[in-house]
């Protein structure tokens, strides 16, 4: 039996709340009441109040009420329930979490949501499940199910809607709970791919397997690098092999797959072994042709699938994108090697394919051999980034670094 923090605004929504409540009591699992209402009187009794929601991160529910002021009141929620949801979990006391909610319930709970670890039992019914998600989940995996309906009430479709998002946090608890444990656990090493780097880090990967080592690989389409950054930030990576740094060229130019700008950042300012190549810089990630900002005209473009289309970087835009990869790796306070492969960076800038521009090439190559901190290794290959001698020399380097100990 597995207990289900089932977290809302109670003074709105209570009724909802205790419907997906009862829903998790007839699978056979416990429900424990989270109320993170603020306003009116709550609907149902909480086993958990908001005012120990409110307490649990040092603020005053009737100092908050007292403003009157809605926007106030979620965002402070905002900040309780993680602080909350985090005891709960650390104490074992929940295997799992669900919510309901309009913009402010959802802003609420998948605050709470993300500062649960992954693999964590994380469900969100939402009003705006169907749009732009991005800012509520950040890089956890928060399972979130359209509501379809306001969720005002219980009718033919919310009910059916709450009932199968109940069974949901239900299975992934049931499913963690029957997961084997990992008795001999490998480190890990995490590694960036895009589909023009494929060959590179599939090689390099059977290689750090053969090695002995666990190898996650992250698609690095934005919310992969944001991904990657944060598990390397939570002390469980043993080495990072940094092939594609393509999301780079989107923060700088405005593609729509970027990472953010402390992309680079993690494994430089823990010290963790890393390698770094520039791998698809020389590719900006754009939607169908139609979604290409008009200020882009006359550019460079191959269209990746119907979906993506990819613009080459300039000279100009290679010659920043070297800079600030050189700085970023410069912040490392651990073993680190930064590889060139001179002869293309993805598959589709070797020579004769589309995106061949031996000026750019140039241009990015230089500018990281001029900012890089003079104490850090640089590689340069007469190799192209997918070829076997590349994948090689990457591993080759980071197994060094890996038998290196860490001075952290």
């Amino acid at each position: 039996m597995q207990t289900i923090a089932v977290l809302g605004t109670f003074d709105t929504k209570g009724v909802e709340h205790r419907f997906l409540a009862d829903q998790i009591l007839q699978r056979g699992h416990q429900a424990l009441l989270i109320d993170v209402g603020g306003q009116g009187a709550p609907q149902i009794e909480a086993h958990v109040s908001r005012e120990e929601v409110a307490s649990s991160a040092g603020m005053d529910l009737a100092t908050l009420r007292a403003q009157n002021d809605r926007g106030v009141m979620v965002e402070a929620m905002a900040k309780a329930a993680p602080v909350m949801l985090t005891k709960l979990a650390a104490e074992g006391r929940i295997q799992g979490v669900i919510s309901l909610g309009g913009t402010g319930g959802t802003a609420i709970g998948t605050a709470a949501m993300r500062a649960l670890p992954l693999g964590f039992p994380k469900v969100m019914v939402s009003t705006v499940a169907a749009g732009n998600v991005a800012p509520y989940l950040g890089v956890k995996d928060i399972v979130m199910f359209p509501s379809i309906v306001d969720v005002a009430g219980l009718n033919r479709f919310s009910r059916a809607v709450f009932a199968r998002a109940a069974s949901t946090v239900c299975a992934l608890a049931e499913a963690n709970a029957t997961m084997p444990k990992e008795t001999e656990a490998k480190p890990l090493i995490v590694a960036s791919m895009f589909g023009n780097t494929t060959e590179c880090v599939e090689h390099a990967r059977k290689r750090l397997e053969a090695a002995g080592y666990e190898v996650l690989v992250f698609h690095a389409t934005g919310t992969g690098g944001r991904t990657m950054e944060s598990l390397i930030e939570s002390g469980l990576v043993a080495g990072v092999l940094d092939i594609t740094t393509t999301e780079w060229a989107d923060e700088l130019v405005g593609g729509v797959l970027a990472a953010g700008p402390t992309r680079l950042e993690a494994a430089a300012r823990h010290g963790i072994p890393a390698i770094v190549t520039p791998g698809c810089l020389d590719m900006v990630n754009f939607g169908p042709p139609d979604s290409v900002p008009a200020k882009h005209a006359g550019r460079t473009f191959y269209p990746h699938n119907p979906q993506v289309t990819l613009m080459r970087t300039t000279p100009a835009e290679c010659a920043e994108l070297g800079r600030i990869l050189a700085e970023k790796v410069n912040l490392s306070t651990g073993a680190v090697t930064v590889l060139l492969p001179k002869r293309a960076i993805s598959i589709i800038s070797a020579e004769g394919k589309p995106f061949h521009d031996p000026a750019a090439d140039t241009a990015l190559f230089d500018a990281i051999k001029a900012h890089l901190r003079k104490d850090i290794p640089l590689i340069e290959l007469d190799a192209a980034i997918n070829d076997p001698a590349f994948a090689e020399a990457c591993v080759h380097s980071l197994l060094q670094h890996l038998s290196i100990p860490s001075t952290r």
